[in-house]
């Protein structure tokens, strides 16, 4: 994915609901909890984390026990200080107070408490691409006595660790917007580690690389469990009877085809607006429904050009809703016309945004019946809404009609069994179309003529439809 990629429009919940989510996600809840804890007594080390004997304390503060209540304190504490909830005031005394940021949350803007929640989600995804604490003391041993850490011992990659954590993020961002239902079903963690360890061209995986997205997997299970409290994700784990020894005996028998035994993740609508600010900030375009509201009927039609079904609908009624039913209809088909490239899918989302305004629309419709480019456009919507006295296409209109609605559906779908199916039922219900529509005076005449010989499944036909692109861009000049 290139950072010139424009993505599926995401549709986020209200930001005052995203704050909400926010100051109730564990991992700031708990570095609020602690900022509001700390006083004059509090220290910090030199790198501002809380010194060892004051841990336990956090821990009770926080309502923690058992053995990881010390680390998780120490990891609530270091997202209080890098998010601005604490501030150190002398780091050779080590003393500490409440940063500004923390009355942000009480009585700072949704905008302002997701801006703090972002930097407590930076911390934690740079925590999770760093291997395990055990890992770490035998790598800095391992550094030959000199207290260094040894990454070649270690067999750790900072940046290839960070770049594989948001490549499987990113990947998670794209099947949670690419869906007419965003989100709504989990995604299998095995398929979420193959999206990105197997290449696109390889048929069916080899061994070594079936190890690879098992290893994968594994990783991924520790970093989704990390990532879980921070409200980026829903996770249910991996089965822990996967991964005991094979001497071992499992502590369950469970259904080998359950695929929910080997993690399932979903991103939380939270974690959907974190990752889609992270991409942002990386050069994506990463847009979201309901950005084109304020914008003219053309950036609505071009910029829904290549939006999923539901996402489209969802933008339109949007735009639609900050406008009269009249004034924007006749906005929308002004925009709709042009002989561009883009023009016919131009159209076709015009036509669709129409059957949203309603009958109030009808005036505008009767103003193009003669316009060459809208006046089929606007026959079918008016039949369709049984308005009456509505005057008969001619043949012509017809035809370039036609070509104009096939042009959209190839640019909006490509070769779909949609568009294979209109194209044999063009050709089945006009015996003579190919002997008129090489003729028809549509910029897209010769490309869709081609396209219709390259799906039709009869020879016979394809070849006519052929002969007709060859016809077509000869009398173009092409």
């Amino acid at each position: 994915m290139s950072d010139s990629s424009i993505l599926p429009p995401a549709r986020l919940r209200p930001e005052a609901e995203l704050a909400r989510d926010a100051l109730s996600t564990p991992v700031l809840s708990r570095a609020a909890r602690l900022a509001r804890w700390a006083g004059p007594a509090t220290r910090v080390d030199a790198g501002g984390g809380l010194v060892d004997e004051q841990l336990p304390d956090a821990a009770a503060e926080l309502g923690l026990s058992g053995e990881d209540a010390a680390a998780d304190a120490g990891e609530a504490w270091r997202v209080a200080v890098d998010t601005g909830l604490v501030e150190v005031v002398d780091e050779e005394e080590g003393t500490v107070r409440a940063g500004d940021e923390l009355s942000l949350l009480t009585a700072g803007s949704p905008q302002d408490v997701l801006s703090v929640w972002l930097g407590a989600l930076e911390t934690v995804l740079g925590d999770a691409s760093v291997p395990d604490l055990g890992g770490l003391v035998d790598a800095i041993a391992g550094g030959e006595g000199s207290g260094e850490l040894d990454l070649d011992a270690l067999d750790w990659n900072p940046e290839a660790e960070a770049e594989f954590l948001d490549g499987v993020l990113g990947n998670l961002y794209l099947l949670t917007v690419g869906e007419d239902k965003a989100g709504d079903a989990p995604v299998p963690l095995p398929a979420l580690a193959a999206s990105v360890i197997v290449p696109d061209d390889m048929a069916e995986p080899s061994n070594d690389v079936l190890e690879q997205v098992s290893d994968a997997m594994m990783r991924l299970d520790d970093q989704f469990r990390m990532l879980e409290p921070v409200g980026l994700v829903e996770y249910q784990p991996v089965d822990e009877a996967l991964m005991a020894d094979a001497d071992e005996e499992p502590a369950a028998q469970v259904d080998d085809t359950d695929v929910a035994r080997y993690g399932l993740v979903r991103l939380t609508p939270l974690g959907l607006y974190g990752l889609r600010t992270r991409l942002l900030e990386a050069g994506f375009e990463a847009p979201a429904v309901g950005d084109l509201a304020d914008k003219g009927a053309d950036a609505l039609l071009d910029g829904t050009a290549a939006y999923p079904p539901a996402a489209a609908h969802a933008e339109t009624r949007h735009w639609l809703e900050r406008r009269r039913p009249l004034e924007a209809a006749r906005e929308l088909l002004a925009a709709a016309r042009g002989a561009d490239e883009g023009a016919p899918l131009r159209r076709l989302r015009c036509q669709q945004a129409l059957s949203l305004v309603g009958a109030a629309a009808e005036p505008a419709l009767r103003e193009v019946l003669d316009d060459a480019e809208l006046g089929g456009l606007a026959r079918v919507w008016l039949a369709e809404h049984g308005a009456a006295d509505v005057p008969p296409p001619s043949e012509a209109m017809i035809f370039w009609l036609t070509i104009d609605t096939v042009a959209a559906q190839l640019a909006a779908e490509g070769n779909s069994e949609e568009l294979r199916s209109l194209v044999e039922g063009l050709a089945r219900q006009h015996s003579g179309f190919f002997d008129t529509a090489w003729r028809v005076g549509h910029p897209a005449t010769a490309d869709v003529l081609e396209a219709m010989g390259r799906l039709h499944p009869d020879k016979r036909i394809a070849k006519e439809a052929r002969k007709a692109a060859f016809k077509a861009r000869s009398q173009q000049g092409n």
